[in-house]
């Protein structure tokens, strides 16, 4: 069993984002940074999970579930991990420390990390990276056997040192002991006036420690965020890197750089996504369907077999064999039963449709509930709202409500019953009942237009 547990740093503001909201909680491929490496720490087998907050602590630990523990004064990181120890007490684990604004992360990445420090039998690791300029990181300097021999930063490095590409991504293991044991003995006599955390691989070297190096060629996945730029870059390498997984596992996309899929997002095998189509959040879908272009889906359940173009879904459910028009809205709360057909220019919220029902178009169907096989003509309005109150409209099975009718709810149209076209109807329905609710036509001759 893992005896992985993470620090992860999520207590700095992130001046460069020039934002209100704490950095690790911009969005990256439909979750936060800080979401994104607690997602990488779970599947690299981690046990625990402690997120050290600052900034914005209360907004950081409302989005997520983890052990919280505030740094009320950001003094640096060594300061920020100290601040986790009460939390780990008599702990003999393997401390991996993270950063909250790393989300490019992969629990493979940190799952080898953490088996070389295990398998090297060090007190100490440091996740290293060879990137293609290093100008700005702390440069690792290894000694001629390849094995760690210190960290360099940027403006104290020598013109040898500045040449090496290797530098320090600021991910770590340590043994929990040897890890706060040492940083009770970290200085904070530097221009900052902070405590650094790289200094305790300095300290436990001096003790004749063991410590090691794991590099990674994939340098990007250790990079940080700072900016609305290279958030921009980080959103652009996670939704290729989804891209890559679906098309790898039998879905079809026309044109991956102008599909937009957030990182949980699941599709079967055989659906084609064409071009200009975001799904977000938790949308699950189904296999062989047909989406797209330009729709939008938001935490949407979607069955196999499913088509659909020009639509806006959100927080829905849309069963097998369903057919969406262009320029529909699926509000929240609806839920769209097997071979239901929806026509253009329809809204449907907060409603339940039943199997092989047909909602034409140009309708507008709210706080209802329409049985099997049912046709609601074209321009059909359930009135839900009487200006204080929301009320239901219960249609049966097997009903017809003709074109430009309007129920007024609460109402109720039982099986097998007919509106005919035009109507408004106030009152039950029977079944087999036919209802008319319209006035009767009057023909006036000879009327001019007084205006003309």
């Amino acid at each position: 069993m893992s005896d992985l547990i993470t620090v992860i740093l999520a207590a700095g503001k992130g001046t460069r984002m020039k934002s209100k909201l704490p950095k690790v909680l911009h969005k990256v491929a439909g979750k936060s940074m800080v979401q994104h490496v607690l997602d990488a720490a779970k599947d690299a087998g981690a046990t625990r999970n402690i997120v050290v907050t600052g900034f914005g602590s209360d907004m950081v630990r409302a989005s997520i579930n983890a052990e919280c523990v505030e740094q009320k004064e950001q003094l640096g990181t060594g300061h920020a991990v100290m601040q986790a120890e009460s939390l780990l007490k008599g702990e003999d684990a393997t401390v991996m420390v993270l950063c909250g604004d790393t989300p490019l992360l992969t629990g493979e990445l940190l799952k080898s990390f953490y088996e070389s420090h295990k398998r090297v039998g060090c007190v100490a690791t440091v996740l290293t990276a060879i990137v293609p300029d290093p100008t700005g990181y702390g440069r690792v300097i290894r000694k001629p056997d390849e094995t760690f021999m210190k960290i360099v930063e940027d403006k104290d490095a020598d013109e040898n040192e500045r040449h090496v590409k290797e530098v320090n991504s600021g991910i770590y293991c340590f043994n929990a002991k040897a890890l706060f044991s040492a940083l009770k003995e970290v200085k904070n006599d530097n221009a900052q006036g902070e405590y650094y955390l790289p200094d305790v691989l300095e300290i436990l070297g001096n003790k004749g420690e063991k410590i090691s190096a794991f590099s990674t060629r994939q340098y990007e996945l250790t990079l940080g965020i700072n900016s609305r730029a290279q958030l921009a870059e980080a959103e652009k390498i996670l939704r290729k890197r989804k891209n890559e997984e679906l098309m790898e596992s039998g879905v079809t996309l026309m044109d991956p750089a102008s599909t937009f899929i957030d990182a949980d997002v699941k599709i079967g095998k055989d659906t084609v996504i064409y071009p200009f189509t975001w799904i977000e959040g938790n949308t699950v879908i189904g296999e062989d369907c047909e989406l797209g272009p330009n729709i939008r889906l938001q935490n949407v359940k979607i069955g196999n077999g499913v088509t659909g173009q020009f639509t806006y879904a959100h927080d829905a459910v849309i069963d097998d064999n369903v057919i969406l028009g262009q320029f529909v809205h699926i509000r929240p709360d609806s839920h769209l039963s097997e071979n239901v057909k929806i026509g253009n220019f329809v809204e449907v919220k907060n409603s339940n449709i039943g199997k092989d029902t047909k909602l034409p178009h140009l309708s507008y169907i709210g706080d209802s509930d329409i049985g099997d096989d049912v046709n609601m003509g074209c321009g059909t309005i359930t009135v839900n709202y009487d200006g204080k109150e929301k009320f239901r409209t219960k249609v049966g099975n097997h009903a017809f409500v003709g074109c430009n009718s309007n129920l007024i709810a609460p109402v109720e149209v039982a099986d097998n019953a007919y509106i005919g076209a035009g109507s408004t109807i106030t009152d039950a329905v029977p079944e087999n009942a036919l209802a008319l609710g319209r006035a009767r036509q009057v023909n006036i001759h000879n009327w001019k237009d007084k205006r003309k």
